[in-house]
């Protein structure tokens, strides 16, 4: 285990659930701050607590491992400006080399995450589900870091691009023959690692290589596996790959501890993962239309999220001036 990643699901559970954030809400109310303002406080102690202990790991690595993230709020998801802002000030606030905040790789999120990385702050693309996507965040980090160069600034700026995968495969799951069955997310994460390898190997990228920068990090995220009739190592076993993070559930990390077996490594060229995705096509699965779909629906879950989040807050903070 080498960093630790948060959303606000996680937090909701951990603030409703529990009584381990009630001393700190209650005294955080009596501050008078309530709402986003009171959750990004506890979301930064907890977050700049967990990069102080793997702040070891990101020292021994030399700033490659050891990182932690924290989400912007959804509600700036369509507002380039007041994200980067938002960026801003979260990267000021945790000031901790290794948090990244993480900005959703949506059209609207591009332009963010160009400008984040050009002011120097360690960025997490997160809702990637396609080649495509997964691209679109790859340009976005190179420009911010060309950017840097042209202004005489250092280009080792971290990044991760957060690619999810087992959403396609609950999409599709009852919309197919039993063959393609939980073939999907591994096939796209196939694709991805091809275009991931490729764009290393190119010119563009080994110039910015020569000025100090160092890769935007692929990262397989929603790896837990959806269906109850596939492993639960599924997508762990099949996305191994050098260079890469997988970041899992608790129940995943427990499950590969007791019975994982990585036998061998992503293929360089994607394997047979062009072929399978032809296979869905003649299926009758749009590909194209099904990843920007996932990409909207992933990003209307973060909001519901968040609404909860928040709702949460105010219940405990209710309950707790109630007891006062």
């Amino acid at each position: 285990i080498t960093g630790l990643t948060s959303n606000p699901t996680i937090f909701e559970h951990a603030i409703s659930k529990s009584s381990s954030y009630d001393a700190e809400v209650g005294r955080l109310m009596k501050t008078g701050i309530s709402g986003e303002e009171l959750f990004f406080e506890l979301a930064l102690q907890d977050l700049t607590r967990a990069a102080d202990l793997f702040a070891s790991i990101h020292e021994r690595t030399a700033g490659v491992d050891g990182f932690v993230s924290l989400e912007l709020s959804p509600l700036l998801a369509y507002d380039a400006k007041k994200s980067v802002a938002a960026a801003k000030l979260l990267h000021a606030k945790g000031n901790r080399s290794n948090l990244f905040i993480k900005i959703p790789g949506t059209s609207n999120g591009v332009p963010a995450i160009e400008e984040s990385i050009a002011n120097g702050i360690a960025i997490n693309v997160t809702l990637l589900f396609s080649r495509e996507q997964y691209l679109a965040s790859a340009e976005a980090y190179m420009r911010g870091l060309e950017r840097r160069v042209s202004a005489g600034l250092s280009p080792d700026v971290r990044s991760v691009a957060s690619v999810f995968l087992s959403r396609w495969d609950g999409a599709t799951m009852d919309k197919v023959p039993g063959a393609l069955r939980d073939k999907l997310g591994i096939a796209i994460g196939q694709q991805v690692y091809k275009a991931y390898r490729d764009m290393l190997e190119s010119d563009r990228w080994q110039r910015l290589a020569n000025f100090g920068a160092r890769p935007q990090r692929l990262l397989f995220a929603s790896t837990g596996t959806k269906d109850p009739k596939a492993s639960d190592v599924l997508y762990i076993h099949a996305l191994a790959a050098p260079n890469t993070i997988n970041t899992m559930p608790e129940k995943t990390l427990l499950a590969f501890s007791e019975h994982g077996n990585v036998t061998g490594a992503l293929p360089r060229d994607g394997g047979e993962c062009e072929r399978v995705l032809t296979d869905f096509r003649n299926a009758g699965i749009d590909l194209d239309k099904l990843a920007a779909d996932l990409q909207s629906d992933g990003a209307k879950a973060f909001d519901e999220s968040w609404s909860e989040l928040l709702d949460a807050i105010e219940a405990k903070g209710k309950v707790l001036q109630g007891a006062a």
